[in-house]
């Protein structure tokens, strides 16, 4: 004799995204407060083990980018925008000035 029963099927109720106050809130709400990794990315450069293993306090590693050029901004690894680097206040940001779909 075997126990095991067959497929069963199961119903789930509908999610009720309300607020806390009552008022509906949007599906988007839910997700305010994840936090996200955020970076900014000036450039990328392959070196050897050799390479890094030499490296001082003033050396110079050359990017594959171009002095002025746009920097990424990438989400959970992902980039979404590029932007410049602005300086506030001796702390430096990026002014978003391409969103990347």
């Amino acid at each position: 004799m075997s126990d095991q029963q067959g497929p069963r099927s199961v119903q789930f109720g509908v999610l009720d995204n309300s607020s806390p106050a009552g008022g509906s809130a949007s599906s988007i709400d839910l997700l305010r407060d994840v936090p996200l990794e955020v970076r900014a990315e000036l450039g990328r450069a392959k070196r050897l083990v050799r390479d890094i293993l030499r490296l001082n306090v003033g050396t110079v590693i050359e990017l594959d980018k171009d002095a002025g050029a746009p920097v990424d901004l990438i989400v959970n690894n992902r980039m979404i925008a590029r932007g410049e680097v602005v300086e506030i206040e001796g702390k430096y940001g990026i002014r978003v000035t391409e969103i990347v779909r």
